[in-house]
């Protein structure tokens, strides 16, 4: 089952594809991705790159790609595709391929992407991947497409993003253990005595009314959410093209 992740942008085309198809920016707001960056090719070539995740301060995990773009179209999208591969032991992925689609919805853009990969590590992998990693993958790829839309619409910046969010995260954490203290302590107090135990039922509600906050309550609008992008295509979707011209890198 591929992954798909759809977000709509209000941003000039040029400025989403240059954001994008650029490894120094696109390496900013991409989660998946500590590093990327073009290696040497011949004209007319499609584009090599390296790519590289840091998953422990002394893991990194580095796989090539190839990638191919089209950038004017008869129907004024535009479209980029790649394939690539990850020779490391310790990386889950083994190879993969995927796309992105920019078209332009009115006052905004509909940037999508469709991709899948094959997993290493056998069954344990496949049981893996399915579980966990692969719904991983789709929730950071949806929180990366937040990220870059708060750059766009609203200036601010990738690292800022990911502060925000980072700081509301630990609010709604101090919230929620505040909270469960809270009700622990009220059970307890209701044990001493009539008196404590009348006053000891006037938090609950007030408390379990916090707790649903900090639970539920949608992301502040300056912080990047996975759940603004849509996980699943309105319509039936198929690769492009330029997909299939592409070799998979070795």
């Amino acid at each position: 089952m591929g992954l798909y992740i759809e977000a709509r942008i209000r941003a000039d085309l040029d400025d989403l594809w240059s954001h994008t198809q650029e490894p120094d920016r696109h390496q900013r707001w991409d989660l998946r991705f500590t590093e990327i960056a073009h290696l040497p090719c011949a004209a007319g070539e499609p584009q090599r790159f390296r790519y590289a995740t840091r998953v422990l301060p002394l893991l990194t995990i580095a796989g090539t790609g190839v990638s191919a773009g089209e950038k004017e179209r008869p129907d004024g999208t535009r479209t980029s595709a790649l394939r690539f591969v990850c020779p490391h032991p310790l990386s889950l992925l083994a190879e993969g391929s995927g796309y992105w689609r920019y078209v332009p919805d009115g006052d905004g853009i509909r940037f999508l992407t469709g991709y899948d990969y094959r997993p290493r590590w056998g069954r344990f992998g496949a049981h893996a991947d399915r579980w966990l990693f692969r719904p991983l993958m789709g929730w950071a790829t949806a929180w990366s497409f937040d990220r870059l839309r708060l750059w766009l619409e609203r200036g601010i910046t990738p690292e800022r993003a990911r502060l925000n969010w980072l700081l509301e995260l630990l609010v709604r954490a101090l919230v929620v253990t505040g909270c469960c203290a809270g009700l622990v302590t009220g059970s307890a107090l209701s044990l001493l005595g009539p008196f404590a135990a009348s006053t000891a039922y006037l938090c609950p509600l007030l408390l379990a009314a916090a707790l649903c906050a900090a639970l539920l309550a949608s992301p502040l609008p300056c912080t990047p959410a996975a759940r603004r992008c849509l996980r699943r295509p309105p319509t039936r979707v198929r690769a492009p093209r330029l997909l299939r011209t592409l070799e998979t890198p070795r």
